[in-house]
């Protein structure tokens, strides 16, 4: 190992400094007891949530952060790949060359030649590239399953929801899979249809959840599933009314946190906290900032 990459003070990182590091903690013997029980499955949710913190940043306009959390997120890539190379699959620089090569390959009308530059070149250019990917590697990922199993299969017919990553927020994820069925039509005509079925899914809900019922004759999981229909069928009103329902979620969370502070804040000025308070104070409180909120908006 390099002085460079043991030494923390010894001048400007590299990646190579970054890769070093990673092998010498996954070095069985001597590296970190923990990085080495990891696998794909564990360090996965990190990698999510470094994603999410590196956008986070970039929503705060802090450059300081996200400068750190762009390393956090790019260490993931490397620990991926190291234990990827590890299994004899591939390393990070089979990673960085099949990438370069993708955004050659993707941007004809960048790095080919005077005719793949013009402007009509470049129409539809993007989605036949990546079909012939998503073609190329469906052939891949069943060479390779056949050569495990020792025998030729057909590979699994393919499906146009295939390139929509299982592991997004469940609420992209909906949204995806939706602009991926109206592409080919099967979609509803108008926002008022939509609608009707959001009310449909919600009075379904409604049914299961009887007044008269006690816990136990709740059926949960009859429960679980049109709350899943329900949050589906939003998903697809904020998609024909062309908002981000993670943005507007977001911004809803932003506002409940906005608001509670408040309740906190004019408590404390009593010297008592929300424990210390009742749920009718802390209702005024909140209708007392929704009220401050709905003028704000008026008056701007």
């Amino acid at each position: 190992m390099t002085t460079g990459a043991n030494d923390p003070g010894s001048g400007r990182k590299t990646m190579a400094d970054l890769i070093e590091v990673m092998a010498r903690l996954r070095t069985p013997g001597t590296g970190c007891p923990w990085d080495l029980e990891q696998t794909f499955a564990t360090i996965a949710p990190y990698t999510l949530e470094e994603a999410y913190e590196v956008a986070d940043a970039i929503e705060r306009g802090d450059l300081v952060d996200l400068r750190e959390e762009l390393g956090d997120l790019l260490l993931q890539v490397v620990y991926h790949a190291r234990m990827a190379e590890e299994a004899g699959a591939f390393d990070v620089h089979d990673v960085a060359d099949g990438v370069t090569r993708k955004m050659i390959r993707r941007h004809p009308h960048v790095f080919g030649d005077e005719t793949a530059r013009t402007a009509g070149a470049v129409d539809g250019l993007w989605a036949r590239i990546k079909a012939e990917e998503k073609a190329e590697k469906a052939a891949l990922k069943a060479r390779q399953a056949n050569h495990a199993a020792g025998r030729e299969t057909a590979p699994a017919a393919p499906s146009l929801l295939d390139d929509v990553p299982r592991a997004l927020p469940a609420l992209v994820r909906a949204v995806k899979l939706q602009d991926k069925a109206a592409k080919v039509g099967f979609d509803w005509p108008s926002l008022a249809l939509v609608l009707d079925k959001m009310r449909e899914e919600l009075s379904e809900l409604d049914e299961h959840l009887r007044p008269d019922a006690s816990a136990a004759q709740v059926d949960k999981a009859a429960v679980a599933e049109e709350f899943g229909d329900l949050l589906f069928v939003m998903a697809n009103v904020a998609r024909h009314l062309k908002i981000d329902p993670e943005d507007a979620l977001r911004a809803a969370n932003a506002k409940f946190a906005r608001r509670f502070r408040y309740i906190e804040g004019r408590l404390r000025q009593d010297g008592r906290t929300p424990h210390e308070s009742s749920l009718e104070e802390m209702d005024r409180l909140w209708d007392e900032v929704r009220a401050a909120d709905k003028a704000g908006r008026r008056g701007g």
